[in-house]
């Protein structure tokens, strides 16, 4: 790649933030600097080869999802080449804050891989179309507007002639690309790759073993680290003796790493565990050192009836409306514990330091925000740093942050020249996460006598994650992601009820654990609190829960819930099961689900779960299914067994045995019903884990008569009443 455009570290880092980066440059395709690089290309976005072969260039990670394919299928759709020639590479985000972030965005988080840049790598593949073809009219000297083009063949009707995309590539990349806002994208209705449940790009180097993780990475004279660190967040190194540890086997070296671990460099990862365990260390573990689940449900218990609160949504008048005389009152309150993204590969990364260079290779959702920390913690320029992504063995938005990149390089910069590999045990992994926010909710509606909704007043008390994370983007202070799914209309979700009076705040109340964004984010807890509680409305003025949401739903969200509510058979359970709603919309989407279970003599079983999504548009169907599907395992985990507790201030659970996860037999066979209905881009990976836990919480109470506020179920007892 050409070389890097002069930016100093601080304009660099501004907007970098642990859950995103934002560099306020413009986004552009190809231009005079752009052009010269090693590897010929039409544009940013296409690189045709002779043979006609393909390569499509994708920036947001894929770690699981299918991003890759869709966004490849997104650029050869408008580039009209021949799909069975089309494979993918990632750029580095060196590469591309060198050419002025002309890839955009390089992060995938909030199920925005495809949504969020879904428009401009569209344009990409139409520019690099519209160059070709005007390369092949130039040489045939006739108008490019009579030229056609299909699977990278280039026509010319009148005349007869044909090319391929690979004899005049070069040629077109000569050509001044086209305005990118000028270009007219096709109609959805009218794609041929796009749209097409085409088979993943990824899945036989998956497969064979081909891919390589961040924890597969080797390189000559590698050395591997092993970490310790304080296991009371916010707490400190206070002193350590190297000496005790440095004459075991294959010891390197022993460092302190921050102000907060020690690691140990050895010749491979068994002697460096074995080594940093045995190290004495001293820890100074602050004054959070006396915090435990019981101080911290308190605090939040306080919080649902304090006087000052964020609000998210304000409709009408709640406390007045509620207040009315005849009019009367439900109420519950509701708690969600913290919970870890317990990615199956642990944090890691592997780093190369010299006073004039410093490279990384990590499993990251967010390349440019890998490559901050790279400048911040190097403490080099930006064009002596890069960041090399490597496949993800999960991420679950844990990996949208970049704490242990920075800890490798610190190591790093303590062996010169020496490729140091950073990997967190799984204990480390499990005890110093960013936990999903812990919250209570109460929530309290206003009935009249006819059994309609008058008031609805909530209000959630806990963790904001922006604070914990990025307190630079509060909004005078309060954390607008909180209200995901609650707020009155926003393109990320809104409350999907027609009430008259409606009050939704927050009191934030902030503990000594990272929060984090853990997939779904705050609609999981949201949906759960929103969706039971709408059913015990129903319940408690002895309306059917399905009738008594199409009195009140939206649209669009009761579309999504009618076609469950369809396929499921809702109303006519078999012997023995009952059926549980929910419904939500949320990352741009809106979605449904419709569970089937029973319980007998207190143990659960999940038979069925019909969900339906509507992202707006989607471009590979096969995988969204499979997404969709996908969410439910994860959501469903979550309900059933997830839950961080804390004592003396350190996390009590330490691996699988003590934080566990569905198991297959324990998996409802789900049926997904796709319902796109055109006019946006919604997210697919997220919205459908919101509505697992409330459908199945619902489906309880309808076969048991009890009902669920405080989880996971694991600690509840699910006897009937």
């Amino acid at each position: 790649m050409n070389a890097f455009t002069h930016i100093d570290r601080r304009s660099f880092l501004v907007g970098a933030s642990a859950g995103g980066l934002s560099l306020g440059m413009s986004l552009s395709f190809t231009g005079a600097a752009e052009a010269a690089v090693t590897m010929p290309e039409v544009n940013a976005w296409v690189v045709v080869k002779p043979d006609d072969s393909v390569v499509i260039r994708v920036v947001r990670p894929d770690m699981g999802q299918g991003s890759m394919t869709g966004l490849a299928q997104l650029v050869a759709e408008e580039l009209e080449c021949d799909w069975s020639k089309v494979s993918t590479e990632y750029p580095t985000p060196g590469e591309n804050l060198a050419r002025k972030r002309v890839w955009g965005a390089m992060n995938s988080t909030g199920s925005q891989a495809i949504r969020s840049s879904q428009d401009y790598v569209r344009r990409g593949g139409a520019a690099a179309r519209i160059m070709l073809v005007q390369a092949a009219a130039d040489e045939w000297k006739v108008p490019a507007a009579e030229c056609t083009v299909e699977k990278g063949v280039i026509s010319h009707k009148g005349s007869g002639k044909k090319t391929s995309f690979g004899k005049v590539a070069a040629a077109a990349a000569k050509i001044a690309p086209p305005d990118p806002k000028g270009i007219v994208l096709k109609d959805p209705k009218t794609w041929t790759i796009a749209g097409k449940p085409l088979k993943r790009a990824d899945t036989i180097d998956k497969v064979t073993g081909k891919h390589s993780f961040g924890i597969d990475v080797k390189l000559p004279g590698m050395m591997i680290a092993a970490i310790r660190q304080c296991p009371v967040n916010g707490g400190k190194v206070k002193s350590f003796e190297s000496a005790r540890v440095e004459g075991m086997r294959g010891v390197k070296k022993v460092v302190q790493v921050g102000e907060e671990a020690v690691a140990v460099v050895a010749d491979n990862f068994w002697n460096a565990k074995q080594a940093v365990l045995a190290l004495p260390v001293v820890w100074d573990e602050g004054k959070s050192a006396d915090v435990s689940s019981e101080t911290i449900a308190a605090i939040l218990k306080a919080g649902l009836d304090a006087d000052e609160a964020f609000v998210g949504n304000r409709i009408g008048d709640a406390k007045e409306a509620l207040a009315q005389p005849g009019v009367r009152k439900i109420e519950a309150v509701y708690a969600y514990p913290f919970q870890n993204h317990a990615t199956m590969e642990p944090m890691n990364a592997t780093a190369l330091y010299t006073a004039d260079k410093c490279e990384v290779w990590c499993p990251t959702q967010n390349a440019e925000a890998a490559l901050a920390v790279t400048i911040a913690t190097s403490g080099l320029p930006a064009d002596k740093c890069e960041v090399y992504k490597t496949q993800l063995g999960g991420g679950f938005g844990r990996r949208g942050r970049a704490d242990f990149v920075a800890q490798a390089i610190l190591i790093a910069k303590q062996l010169p020249g020496t490729p140091v590999k950073l990997l967190w045990t799984r204990e480390e992994d499990m005890t110093h996460c960013s936990y999903h926010p812990i919250t209570q909710c109460k929530l309290t509606a206003g009935v009249d006598e006819k059994g309609n909704v008058t008031a609805w007043k909530m209000r959630i008390s806990g963790q904001s994650i922006i604070a914990s994370l990025a307190p630079e983007r509060l909004e005078n202070g309060m954390d607008p992601a909180t209200f995901q799914g609650l707020t009155a209309s926003a393109p990320e979700g809104a409350f999907g009820y027609n009430i008259p009076n409606v009050l939704i705040d927050h009191a934030m109340r902030n503990t000594h654990l990272t929060a984090g964004f853990w997939r779904g984010v705050n609609s999981n807890h949201n949906a759960i609190y929103v969706e039971s509680f709408i059913d015990e409305i129903a319940h408690e003025t002895k309306q059917d829960p399905l009738e008594f949401r199409r009195k009140l739903l939206k649209p669009k969200q009761l579309a999504v819930l009618n076609a469950v509510a369809a396929k499921a058979g809702y109303g006519k359970p078999a012997k023995g099961r009952a059926f549980g709603l929910s419904s939500m919309n949320t990352f741009g989407s809106y979605v449904a689900a419709c569970a089937e279970v029973s319980v007998v003599d207190g143990k659960l079983t999940i038979h069925r779960i019909v969900a339906a999504t509507d992202p707006g548009y989607i471009v590979n169907p096969a995988l969204v299914e499979r997404q969709v599907m996908g969410s439910f395992v994860y959501g469903l985990s979550a309900l059933l067994y997830g839950e961080i507790s804390v004592k003396n201030g350190a996390v009590e659970q330490t691996n699988f045995d003590t934080y566990n996860v569905m198991r297959m037999a324990e998996m409802p066979v789900v049926e997904v019903i796709l319902a796109p209905s055109g006019g946006f881009w919604g997210g697919v990976g997220e919205p459908t884990i919101s509505v697992a836990a409330p459908a199945v919480l619902n489906a309880i109470f309808a076969a048991t008569g009890k009902r669920v506020r405080s989880f996971p179920l694991m600690n509840q007892d699910l006897g009937t009443v």
